[in-house]
């Protein structure tokens, strides 16, 4: 077998590997695990912005993956970018210094830190499209609702 056909059978391996490790969130299970992490209120963004962004981003699937073309691919739960936040083989600034690949994984430790580091950017928040096309200027009491999370921010909509 050529070279290039084990390359191409080693990167399906280890793409079913993390996905096999990967985990789809209930909507209460995410809001607990993000409050946890301490994203209510992480840079002026609440818990429900996180809880919407990742529905509309991932449907809460810590496997999601989404090739944009241009070769730049957007990964797990938040659909981090890698162009800018990841490594994955591709040209990138790799802002959060770590795989593409560990943004798969139901330990979303990894994800939870790179998300903390796209938001600190300037764009905030700004910089998921979803959150500006779905969650902006939104009431998003129902993504956190009866959920059994304190809020400890907590912001109006705009109307």
């Amino acid at each position: 077998e050529s070279s290039a056909e084990m390359v191409m059978r080693s990167l399906v391996f280890l793409l079913l590997l993390a996905v096999s490790s990967a985990k789809v969130f209930e909507r209460c299970e995410w809001a607990r695990v993000l409050k946890k992490y301490g994203m209510d209120g992480y840079r002026g963004v609440t818990l429900a912005d996180w809880v919407c962004l990742s529905q509309w981003e991932s449907s809460y699937d810590t496997g999601a993956t989404n090739y944009n073309g241009l070769g730049s691919t957007d990964y797990g739960i938040f659909q981090i970018n890698s162009r800018y936040w990841c490594e994955d083989g591709s040209p990138t600034s790799n802002g959060c210094n770590i795989k593409c690949s560990e943004l798969l994984s139901d330990d979303v430790g990894a994800a939870i830190n790179c998300a903390k580091r796209v938001v600190k950017d300037p764009q905030g928040v700004r910089a998921w499209v979803a959150w500006k096309r779905h969650c902006e200027n939104q009431d998003l009491s129902s993504y956190v609702q009866g959920c059994g999370v304190m809020l400890m921010h907590v912001k109006a909509a705009v109307v």
